[in-house]
């Protein structure tokens, strides 16, 4: 208990020294989200992974913490992917290279004995959704590491509940190092979490949550797999839907995420993100009660069917088309920082 306390800790502040430290790196290599109306450095995402990475390793390596073969693979992992989304990040590498990286890890990680191989087909299609999920859940300052924290709380919560204490530390370090990207992402997001940083979240999250469930009931591991992930699953349902309805290409950015929509209706970017860590809360406590046995699977049924309404309602918020802007370079972005400076 002490020790799962102070590397809750250590992540937490690490994260949050990270994210403020490697800001100016990232401006200049040009690592900024251009989806949004001012340059926002991709940094949050190399300093969860390595907060993350560095405080489970070190736990793992001592004894104190000892996180186990599969759940150390696990790890290895993910650490994978989120080097392949810093790639994308600094040299704009294709989506569809990212989604053959994280289907290739995620074969890698998925327990087939406990699953079968179906079971296990299905369950690498999802780390892979859960994963580009959150990638698209990073489109406004908030949502991401909102959710993203609720979520790995959660997560841990439910390996706890099994008795998986490798897993159940290493989730727990993933939200304490999310809650410090949280103190640079809440709006005005100062950093964001990049592609290497969302597919790392999500595809840990998602992998954790596979373990966690493998060799039970298909359908309420399903139900609590969604439940947990419910907002960025709900995201990526409602873009996809968006796009094949108006015939736009499905791979194209736009502004038609939730965020997007909530700020059409009138929220300020502040009430958008708390409206969604609510809706995110609410479906991790049901995940965590269904898990835990404290409620039936009725809470998960509720989950879906609420998110199935917010989709087809969210869908009549008329959005704009994607904007097309020239590439900015690192030198504008620098030259941007200076004149907002003074």
């Amino acid at each position: 208990m002490l020790y799962g306390i102070v590397a809750a800790a250590l992540a937490l502040a690490l994260a949050a020294v990270l994210t403020a430290l490697l800001r100016a790196p990232a401006l200049r290599l040009g690592a900024v989200d251009r989806r949004r109306q001012r340059p926002v450095p991709l940094s949050g995402g190399t300093a969860v992974a390595a907060a993350t990475a560095l405080v489970a390793g070190i736990g793992d390596w001592t004894g104190l913490a000892p996180l186990g073969e599969g759940v150390g693979r696990l790890l290895a992992a993910a650490v994978g992917v989120a080097v392949l989304g810093l790639a994308a990040d600094l040299w704009r590498l294709g989506t569809r290279f990212l989604l053959a990286g994280t289907a290739v890890a995620a074969a890698l990680v998925v327990p087939y004995a406990e699953t079968g191989i179906a079971g296990g087909v299905l369950a690498v299609g999802w780390i892979v959704f859960v994963a580009v999920a959150f990638k698209g859940l990073d489109h406004a300052d908030g949502p991401a590491g909102a959710v993203g924290t609720l979520a790995a709380f959660g997560a841990g919560a439910c390996a706890a509940a099994e008795v998986m204490d490798g897993l159940a530390t290493l989730l727990s370090v993933l939200a304490a190092a999310l809650t410090g990207f949280l103190m640079h992402n809440w709006p005005p997001a100062r950093a964001g979490l990049g592609a290497g940083g969302a597919l790392f979240v999500g595809f840990l999250l998602a992998g954790g949550l596979v373990v966690t469930r493998a060799g039970q009931d298909l359908v309420t591991s399903a139900g609590v797999l969604f439940a947990l992930t419910a907002v960025a699953s709900a995201d990526a349902v409602l873009v996809l839907l968006s796009r094949r309805l108006a015939g736009r290409p499905l791979l194209r950015r736009g502004p038609d995420h939730l965020a997007h929509r909530l700020r059409r209706l009138g929220l300020t970017a502040q009430g958008a993100t708390v409206l969604l860590g609510i809706g995110g809360g609410a479906g991790v406590l049901a995940g965590v009660l269904v898990q835990t046995g404290a409620a039936g699977e009725g809470a998960v049924l509720w989950v879906a069917a609420v998110a199935a309404v917010v989709v087809l309602a969210l869908l009549r918020v008329p959005v704009p088309g994607p904007r097309r802007r020239s590439p900015v370079t690192s030198s504008q972005v620098a030259a941007r920082l200076r004149v907002r400076n003074g």
